[in-house]
């Protein structure tokens, strides 16, 4: 099955791959036994720090597209957690508040990813996680960098 691996050159590419795919599935079992899917965990995130935002300050802080958010928020509105109000100030303007649902499921969603993030580093000492989370940082601001460090936004984020 991993035969493909032994014509690759690099081996962290491959093994990169898989690591991610792992941790996309693992925190996809987490999220769904909370009735989230993958990806809305950080427009909850962003709305847990500050409710009300608007799609485009939500798009900013996450890197993404505003129509990326908006059609999330609109899945996630659907499933009870949030909830899309126009601006008092704009009517022009819609603003995403958190639901009860929305709000209650930040200290049990936080505990479940912890506990996948203690899972997936499991056996590694704390300096060797420590490490690890410094190393992928790195990692992204290599790749993220356009010439001059600065972190540039990309639509996967």
């Amino acid at each position: 099955m991993r035969e493909w691996i032994d014509v690759w050159d690099d081996d962290f590419q491959p093994v990169f791959w898989e690591a991610k795919r792992a941790m996309l599935r693992a925190a996809e079992e987490v999220l769904n036994e909370h009735g989230v899917r993958e990806g809305q965990q950080f427009i909850l995130m962003c709305l847990w720090a500050q409710d009300g935002l608007a799609p485009g300050e939500i798009a900013r802080r996450l890197g993404l597209a505003t129509p990326t958010v908006t059609r999330t928020a609109t899945r996630m509105a659907t499933a009870g957690l949030v909830e899309r109000r126009p601006d008092p100030a704009d009517a022009r303007v819609t603003r995403i508040y958190l639901t009860e649902r929305g709000r209650d499921l930040r200290d049990p969603l936080n505990a479940a990813m912890r506990a996948m993030s203690e899972r997936a580093m499991g056996g590694m000492t704390a300096d060797e996680q420590a490490t690890l989370v410094d190393l992928l940082r790195r990692l992204r601001a290599n790749l993220d960098a356009d010439g001059d460090g600065a972190r540039t936004n990309h639509p996967s984020d």
